[in-house]
């Protein structure tokens, strides 16, 4: 087949293969598990998962990416011998599917059926058009674990129409009105996932599959039971908390009810009350007779005993809004929002503005402030406040903070600034620093010092003042003393929350809150914090993060960045709001009118893998009740399966079936890896191990948490509006399954972002397919092989590459180093099988290592391309059974000498090229990779190749003399001085008549060898090499000659006088240049 001109021919062929080996693996049930009849011994068996990917839209390769870790290391433990059970569900929990279908039924009530928008909508760069999986996330908070990139959902503004999306899928308009009923999705994109997760060669028992929701009565039950447990235990609690939450959807939105803002939490303040004088001015006149407070939000309540005056932004819009019968605050729109979710507003969930102010309307106020050590403050401008945070007010104190100073500063020393904003002198001049705190190095006045010593000027150098906030905030809370107020000589750190709680005592201030930055739902509003009263889980309780941290302390994270980011959460993890009142899932059993969010039913489901298909019959929707039926699961029978519970003696369900059940579960659990991105270790995973040590034994915890970063096509960020976006179906169209996969395993192992690149499954498609053209020529041309058993220098050295692939192959699959794995798998063994092909000569190969070699090959290549594994293993290779369970192949140890030994006769052919191209060509260069035949091809050459196989001489004895000052247990040498000292008392070197000459020599050498034995260690000290050279190079004279294009070459020993005779007259050449052990001279004679 061609498309504009190019052929996809080879392609095709491994699209055909992949669909041939797929029906084997159906015919055979190859990926069915079932349990041994005994518990299983240390790696016997292996299960793997991976978070159940959201139904929303279609899999991509950002799903394929993480999914391929778990899939590589399951397919790897199942080729090796072990029991693989790998399963696979579908999460259509929470707000992403509700929200979709709403806003479907929205457009159509909005511009008909099918609708006519009014004008096209570009699509947001960075974003897939697709929905984004509920467990994608945009940025972390800034002190949460993250990465370098983040991923980004679908935002609001600029999206496109829901319905637009749709058709992205390739969906008709009559398709897509059905799918405003959201439980349409979850029949819809679940069994075309399965489909497409089948055709990437995904090894599933795919009758463990299940939807999740109480679509699906048996998972919906199991959840039931979950949160039961939960709440039996302590738990879960009823309380009022400050949670991120959506006006629009009337509930609170957590990580996976974003669209953006994953990760941000609630950041409390304390709000001043700056009370306005009366009588009021202005636009406030009409307000006379209510309490109007300037409301500012401050992080640092204990700096206000330094409080000179207030801040706002001229330009700000502000408002007067009502907070009571009396009471009014002065703030900005956003904050008076989040205020009227915390109960501060006269109507609830409703801010009043009674008056429309802006920044200018508000300078001049005169204030009373709470510890303000001035009786009567003024409101003043500052140009660099931002609306965005906090409430728009600002309290200054310029003793401390070094914004306050120079934006005072700015203001006392320019006239025409006052009187640009109508400043009058009054109102500033009087005014000095209040000391307040003194800070180590800093003093009394911190924020005068370190502007003077970072020469800040103006209000305006932003990221000067910055860096003085970095020098003196941390150590002012640390290490400063207060000095005035009631608590004068504590610690600022033990005075702050003694000022904090006097002041919400005392009225003269509140608590506020709002999210550290802007989280958009999916449903497209803009969030608040609201004090919420709802069932939270008691995530950070004392003990149970104790037992978490056990947990994690045995567990395997594959990486310290994983580990510390694990350490990282359960510092910071607390409570967490596992109730929601709209979007799909399972009622909470005690309190029906709310939901379980979509990150709490989903924290212990590889559990309920175990037995999903004695329960589900392998319908993921749990239709089929022939079985057991739904209701007979009673907490009873969860108890028994899963947490050591007494036989449900009331239980109707059949007892060989209970029992049954409760073996896989024995069996399989607790499960040895999980794999996911790393984005997720700030909630599902670390939720996962509290689920696990709340509800589980010991003995059933997990084992293994692998996390990787995200995936880049071709370097760049996925997005749709750029093109530069895969589906998962599309990926394999475009290359195949199996050159997908391997361009997976190429992307990358490590927890940074991953590159997946399209060349690299170009070149795999080219590889995979060559290889296949290869092995058939070679097969068909089997008699042609020389027989017998390996017997050859290059014989020896190809199957000890064999050898050593096995070797290095297997530790780098169980490391879950997949790239690495298909390098010493993959391309290290073809270019070895190419160096045999090329050192054989006229010999040939030798059949029995040819056929080693590909039965090899295709076994470490297996985990990663199984369908072209499986074609050549039956159709090529013609054996029994599958390549995906062949066994790890056996190995010898390696010959590492003999490793050495094939590299020294690589590198010295090499450096032989390079002499002949030299003494032919003179001083002229030769062409870059002109072969040498062109250089010889008019003259009949011959080589003498000279060896010294043992240091002698003033190197001999440099390397004796190192060899006594190196340490093994440390690898480290002695001073140099006691080197120095060693040579001149050497026989050799110090009472030589040329000492110094012979020292000027000496230096280098010893520094090259000292790090040579860094690196390689103290071998690189021996006299000699651990293999002969002379051998080396007769065993291979024929591979000389013809890489050489030479009649003839002779290996000679260098201490040979009568060898070195035969140099002729190059002998002075020979001798300008000597051979060391590694290193031997060539000189190239023309015959006569």
């Amino acid at each position: 087949m061609a498309e504009g001109g190019k052929s996809f021919a080879r392609r095709d062929r491994l699209l055909e293969i992949e669909s041939k080996v797929r029906v084997w693996w159906d015919q055979h049930d190859v990926f069915a598990a079932e349990p041994g009849e005994k518990p299983p011994a240390d790696g016997e068996k292996f299960f793997g998962n991976f978070p159940f990917p959201y139904m929303n839209g279609y899999l991509h390769l950002g799903h394929a990416f993480s999914l391929s870790k778990v899939e590589f290391a399951a397919a790897y433990h199942r080729l090796r011998g072990a029991n693989v059970l790998f399963p696979f569900g579908f999460h259509c929990t929470g707000m992403p599917i509700k929200a979709a279908a709403d806003k479907l039924a929205r457009e159509i009530q909005q511009f008909g059926n099918p609708p006519v928008f009014p004008s096209a909508v570009e699509e947001e760069d960075n974003q897939p058009s697709e929905q984004e999986d509920a467990n994608a996330g945009s940025q972390s908070a800034p002190d949460k674990f993250k990465g370098k990139k983040s991923k980004v959902a679908a935002k609001t503004g600029t999206q496109l129409y829901q319905w637009e999306i749709m058709r992205s899928f390739g969906l008709s308009d009559e398709e897509i009105s059905k799918f405003q009923d959201p439980y349409r999705w979850l029949t819809y994109f679940p069994p075309l996932a399965v489909e497409d997760l089948k055709v990437f060669g995904l090894g599933v028992d795919w009758r463990r599959s299940f939807v999740t929701t109480d679509a699906n009565p048996y998972f919906d039950s199991f959840v039931r039971w979950q949160m039961r447990k939960l709440k039996e235990a302590g738990k879960i609690v009823k309380d009022k908390r400050y949670t991120i939450f959506s006006p629009l959807d009337g509930q609170p939105c957590a990580d996976h009810d974003r669209a953006s803002g994953e990760g941000v939490q609630p950041q409390e303040y304390t709000i001043i009350k700056m009370e306005v004088v009366a009588p009021y001015p202005g636009k406030l006149s009409t307000l006379q007779g209510r309490k109007i407070y300037l409301a500012a939000a401050t992080l640092r309540p204990e700096t206000m005993y330094g409080q000179t005056n207030a801040w706002v932004l001229p330009d700000g819009k502000y408002g007067a809004f009502e907070i009571n019968e009396t009471d009014v605050f002065v703030v900005t729109e956003r904050a008076a929002l989040n205020l009227a979710y915390q109960n501060y507003s006269k109507i609830s969930e409703k801010p009043t503005c009674l008056v429309e102010l802006t920044g200018y309307d508000l300078i001049g106020l005169p204030l009373k402030s709470p510890l303000a050590q001035n009786e009567i403050i003024y409101t003043l401008p500052m140009l660099t406040i931002l609306t965005d945070k906090g409430t728009g007010i600002v309290t200054s104190v310029p003793s401390d903070a070094p914004d306050d100073f120079m934006a005072l500063h700015d203001l006392k020393a320019k006239p025409a600034l006052r009187a640009k904003f109508g400043v009058k002198d009054e109102w500033i001049l009087p005014f000095e620093i209040i000391p307040i705190i003194n800070i180590p190095e800093f003093g009394d006045k911190p924020a005068e010092k370190v502007c003077t010593d970072l020469k800040i000027k103006s209000q305006n150098e932003k990221d000067k003042l910055a860096e003085a906030k970095r020098l003196t905030y941390l150590r002012g809370f640390t290490e400063g003393t207060m000095l005035v107020g009631e608590f004068t000589g504590e610690k600022v750190q033990d005075a702050k929350p003694k000022v904090r709680r006097k002041l919400l005592e005392t009225g003269e201030a509140i608590m506020y809150s709002e999210p550290e930055k802007k989280v958009m739902s999916r449903s497209g509003d803009e969030c608040v914090v609201a004090l919420t009263d709802q069932w939270y889980i008691t995530y950070g309780e004392p003990e149970w993060k104790k037992l978490s941290k056990e947990c994690l302390e045995n567990m395997n994270c594959y990486s310290d960045e994983t580990r510390h980011g694990f350490e990282h959460t359960l510092g910071w993890l607390n409570q967490w709001a596992c109730s929601r009142s709209f979007g799909l899932g399972t009622r909470i059993p005690w309190d029906e009118q709310y939901l379980v969010e979509s990150l709490s039913d989903s924290t212990i489901y590889m559990a309920y893998y175990t037995v999903a298909h004695f329960l589900q019959n392998g319908d993921m929707y749990g239709s089929d009740t022939s079985l057991i039926k739904p209701e007979e699961l009673s907490d009873d029978v969860w108890d028994y399966l899963f947490c050591d519970g007494s036989y449900p003696k009331s239980s109707g369900i059949d007892p060989n079936v209970l029992s049954m059940m409760k073996r896989e579960f024995e069996y399989w659990y607790p499960f040895d890896l999980r794999v996911s991105g790393k984005d997720l270790i700030q909630n599902h995973l670390t939720f996962s191990i509290y689920n696990h040590t709340a509800l589980l034994d010991k003995r059933h915890w997990p084992r293994g948490f692998r996390c990787n970063g995200h995936i880049l096509l071709n370097s760049d960020k996925m997005s749709k509006s750029t093109g530069n976006f895969r589906t998962l179906r599309q990926a394999i169209e475009e290359f195949s399954a199996d050159a997908t996969r391997f361009a997976l395993a190429d992307a990358g192992d490590g927890v940074d972002d991953a590159n997946f690149v399209f060349e690299t499954a170009n070149a795999a498609i080219l590889r995979l397919t060559k290889e296949i053209s290869w092995m058939e020529e070679v097969l068909a041309a089997d008699a042609t092989l020389r027989s017998g058993e390996p017997s050859t220098y290059a014989d020896r050295v190809f199957d000890n590459e064999i050898n050593l692939a096995i070797k290095l192959t297997e530790q780098n699959y169980q490391n879950y180093m997949f790239r690495e794995a298909l390098k010493t798998g993959f391309y290290d063994l073809q270019a070895a099988r190419d160096e045999y092909r090329f050192s054989c000569g006229a010999g040939g190969m030798n059949r029995a290592l040819v056929h080693r070699f590909m039965d090899v090959q295709t076994r470490l290549i297996t985990p990663i391309c199984p369908h072209y594994g499986d074609y050549v293993w039956k159709e090529l290779l013609k054996k029994e059974g599958f390549a995906i369970k062949a066994g790890w192949p056996v190995a010898d140890a390696p010959d590492l000498a003999l490793k050495s030994a094939n590299k020294y006769l690589q590198d010295s052919i090499v450096l032989m090229r390079k002499l002949l191209q030299k003494q032919i060509l003179g001083s002229k260069k030769a062409k870059k990779g002109a072969p040498v035949q062109q250089l010889t091809e008019d003259k009949q050459m011959s080589g003498l190749v000279y060896v010294n196989e043992t240091y002698d001489g003033w190197k001999g004895e440099c390397l004796k003399i190192l060899q006594s000052k190196f340490n093994s247990e440390t690898r480290t040498f002695a001073p140099d001085s006691e080197i120095m000292t060693a040579l001149q008392a050497s026989e050799i070197i110090g009472k030589s008549s040329n000492f110094k000459q012979i020292q000027k020599q000496c230096m280098p050498f010893l520094r090259f060898k000292k790090d040579e034995t860094l690196a390689l260690g103290p071998q690189a000290l021996e006299l000699k090499l651990p293999f002969g050279e002379i051998n080396v190079l007769s065993d291979n004279l024929d591979l000389i000659k013809r890489q050489l294009a030479l009649e003839h070459v002779e290996i000679l020993s260098y201490q040979d006088s009568e060898a070195v005779a035969k140099a002729g007259s190059l002998t002075t050449v020979l001798n300008q240049n000597p051979p060391s052990p590694g290193n031997p001279t060539a000189i190239f004679l023309t015959s006569q």
